[in-house]
């Protein structure tokens, strides 16, 4: 049975918690057996995301810096730094409508960040959203 794309997103911001761990640690690591831990079938969707947020990730974060006020990305948890991640590719890298990734990331900061993150977070994607429509 095929998971839908909110259960996937979820998937993913575990993945990307865990590459992050990993790699603030120091701990070696493949991203394919991290992925392979978290999912147990095979799903393009994840692997295009996760794949993409590591490509991506210093432009990501660039993004997400200009957007955050008075803060940087690397000052916020390991699950908030996935969530915003993810989505911030998603709405920049992939046809998804914005509007469905800023949603989506604020469902996850709802179950798993503080009111303060998500607030942030959501502050932090309408401001990116805004600018990209400003800039079409």
């Amino acid at each position: 049975m095929s998971k839908t794309r909110s259960e996937s997103r979820k998937d993913i911001m575990t993945i990307l918690y865990q590459i992050n761990v990993y790699e603030v640690n120091g701990v070696d690591y493949s991203v394919d057996e991290v992925i392979n831990n978290v999912i147990e079938i095979d799903n393009e969707f994840v692997k295009d995301v996760v794949y993409g947020v590591i490509t991506y990730k210093s432009y990501i974060d660039k993004l997400a810096i200009e957007c955050l006020k008075d803060w940087t990305i690397d000052r916020l948890g390991n699950t908030d730094q996935a969530i915003l991640r993810m989505a911030v590719y998603e709405i920049v890298y992939t046809d998804t409508p914005d509007i469905v990734c800023i949603n989506e990331a604020i469902e996850l900061a709802k179950m798993y960040s503080d009111d303060k993150v998500k607030n942030m977070i959501n502050a932090c994607l309408d401001k990116l959203y805004h600018q990209r429509l400003d800039n079409e």
